[in-house]
């Protein structure tokens, strides 16, 4: 190895010293309840395919279809040949979901973060952000040339005592906040934020990742839920989660939607999704607005799975959501833990330090309408197995 990066070298030893190195596991199937990992069948908890939608029948024809018709790329971006119409079809099909005036497709929920955050606001502005907002709020925020500042975690105190130093120094100031918190399944209080917004002139902009698909109507996200429908100026949803496939869209005004077709940078930058995820999409959104049949599942099975464990006597956080931390504590503990599941037959990522802080590691599991009762049920006695011979429990 050329010692010029002996340095990242050693940085892998100390992963490995501190007992959090991993290596990727291999999926030779379908992102389903059960899986084939590494050769063998394990119950899924790791997904974030809520709904079971991925490798659902009609999904799968939709995408087939589209292959056939458009080929496997679009060819370019979105303002050059990129714009095919199924993503005009998408676009319009989103905003009458989620109720609100348009809707503008990038190609991931990152996309969605770094490239509308930087377009929105400016110098002279400020971002008022939540103390734990995900990793590509983070990113965007700093590809901004706004100024930030930080709340604590749900603090709306926290929050208004920013609003009340900094807010008149500012031309604009956006609050930015996940809907629901991906490590800890709780809700941001977006009443509150609102409310805030409204007494100090602020936009409000909600990640809604873990919500879409999840909570509200059909699914129709967090600000369904808490009925808060023309009160968020920007609500960034994923199409990779409950919805199945890939892909991300920022809720709008149609004024916004048309700036950012000329600023924001993965638009101009970045080849569009390609037809046969969007003709995936399309038929996902559609079988939410026809039924509450799977979220309906989802729900039940997460609340059976988390009155088991907490029955167990297993330490679940604060979750408000199917997403159940299972708090373990130390790094290398979280990580042995989550491969004693594994050896039980039940695959659960292992989450520490730098996605969560160090101390707070914990294996999270993501409850999916794909499960059985049995799924769950193997998967509680494992947990019971192991937190007991590792002594959680």
């Amino acid at each position: 190895m050329s010692d010029k990066l002996k340095f990242i070298e050693e940085k892998v030893e100390q992963l490995k010293e501190e007992g959090v190195y991993r290596k990727l596991p291999v999926n030779y199937g379908p992102c389903e309840n059960v899986i084939e990992l590494n050769g063998r069948k394990v119950v899924n908890l790791s997904s974030n395919n809520y709904l079971g939608l991925a490798s659902h029948p009609r999904v799968k024809e939709a995408s087939k279809a589209a292959l056939e018709k458009y080929g496997v790329g679009a060819g370019s971006v979105r303002t050059i040949v990129g714009n095919q119409d199924l993503l005009e079809e998408l676009e319009t099909l989103l905003a009458r979901f989620k109720e609100e005036e348009a809707v503008m497709l990038f190609q991931s929920g990152l996309n969605c973060n770094i490239g509308t955050i930087q377009a929105i606001v400016e110098k002279g502005d400020l971002i008022i952000s939540d103390a734990l907002n995900h990793a590509s709020i983070i990113d965007g925020v700093r590809l901004s040339k706004a100024d930030k500042a930080v709340y604590k975690h749900n603090d709306m105190d926290d929050l208004e005592r920013i609003l009340k130093e900094k807010r008149e120094a500012y031309r604009n100031v956006l609050i930015i906040t996940d809907g629901v918190f991906s490590m800890d399944g709780d809700l941001a209080p977006l009443p509150k934020i609102v409310e805030l917004a409204k007494k100090y002139d602020c936009l409000t902009y909600v990640d809604d990742a873990h919500g879409s698909g999840v909570l509200g109507r059909s699914g129709r996200g967090t600000i369904d839920h808490f009925g808060l429908h023309g009160e968020i100026d920007f609500i960034v949803g994923t199409l990779s989660k409950a919805i199945g496939v890939v892909g991300g869209y920022v809720a709008t005004k149609a004024i916004v939607k048309e700036w950012l077709l000329h600023r924001a940078r993965p638009l101009l930058f970045s080849t569009a999704l390609p037809p046969a995820a969007t003709a995936a999409t399309i038929e996902s959104v559609k079988m939410l607005m026809e039924s509450e049949e799977h979220t309906n599942k989802l729900w039940d099975n997460a609340r059976y799975f988390k009155s088991h464990l907490e029955e167990l006597g297993f330490d679940i956080g604060i979750s408000e959501t199917p997403i159940t931390p299972v708090m373990i504590g130390g790094e290398s503990k979280t990580m042995e833990f989550s491969k004693a599941l594994l050896d039980e037959g039940v695959f659960v990522s292992g989450i520490v330090f730098p996605t969560v802080p160090k101390g707070k590691g914990r294996c999270r599991v993501m409850i999916s309408a794909s499960h059985t009762k049995e799924d769950l049920d193997t998967a509680i006695a494992a947990f019971k197995k192991v937190g007991q011979s590792l002594g959680v429990i």
